[in-house]
């Protein structure tokens, strides 16, 4: 087992005793995760994340990994969606689940500085309006993108997938996807089928720049607790 690290004491003893449960070793998904639901500090329902470095050079645009995937069992967590939509599809848009649902008037509400929601969907006939907001949702990673699929003629069927757990996973400028497959409460076994899910559709998104080892790494962890390396 893991001996306790200066860095593990700091944190506290709850910590260090955690950490000591997990080994220097890379474990199967099925028991990476029936650890991951006790290695937990928090004391509230921890999010589950994962961690995948990708063997890319962040230079070259073919060797860009970004992927949508399902997962079975959702994240556990309620997303607030907005919809920028036409007139006629506003209501169609509340009634999918959208918080919020508008046009010119939802950018200005933006523009305004009001941004209360978690995920932007809009129609493709209303991104040229999104023009005045592009910098501003950028900044915080809510505009709307044709590969992340939240750009949509659909947005009532894509307003129901986002609420089911539809997420997306891209890499940040060191080449590591972040993103969370659900709470410690799932139990292993759903963690399992969403984890299973995520690494699948990752695999499927290998671009054909990337000829060496692409996955070069998997680490879950609470999001308080120690990591835990999953074999590939």
């Amino acid at each position: 087992m893991t001996q306790p690290t200066a860095l593990s004491r700091k944190r506290g003893k709850n910590y260090a005793e955690k950490a000591q449960l997990v080994e220097k070793k890379s474990y199967p998904v099925s028991e990476a995760v029936e650890l991951l639901t006790k290695v937990s500090t928090a004391k509230f329902d921890a999010t589950a994340e994962v961690h995948i470095r990708i063997g890319a050079d962040m230079t070259q645009a073919d060797q860009l990994v970004r992927t949508t995937v399902s997962l079975p069992h959702g994240t556990g967590k309620k997303v607030r969606i907005a919809a920028f939509v036409p007139d006629e599809k506003i209501e169609e848009a509340k009634k999918a689940g959208a918080v919020l649902a508008g046009n010119a008037d939802l950018v200005k509400e933006i523009e305004g500085g009001k941004i209360e929601f978690d995920i932007a969907v809009a129609d493709p006939t209303l991104m040229k309006s999104l023009g005045k907001i592009a910098k501003t949702l950028g900044q915080k990673g809510l505009m709307p993108n044709p590969k992340a699929g939240t750009v949509t003629t659909n947005v009532t069927k894509t307003i129901g997938e986002l609420q089911k757990g539809r997420i997306e996973c891209k890499m940040d400028k060191q080449g590591i996807i972040h993103t969370v497959f659900g709470k410690i409460s799932f139990g292993p076994k759903k963690l399992e089928e969403n984890l299973t899910a995520i690494l699948q559709a990752i695999k499927e998104a290998q671009p054909p720049g990337i000829k060496g080892v692409y996955i070069l790494s998997v680490t879950i962890a609470p999001s308080m607790g120690p990591g835990i390396r999953v074999q590939l």
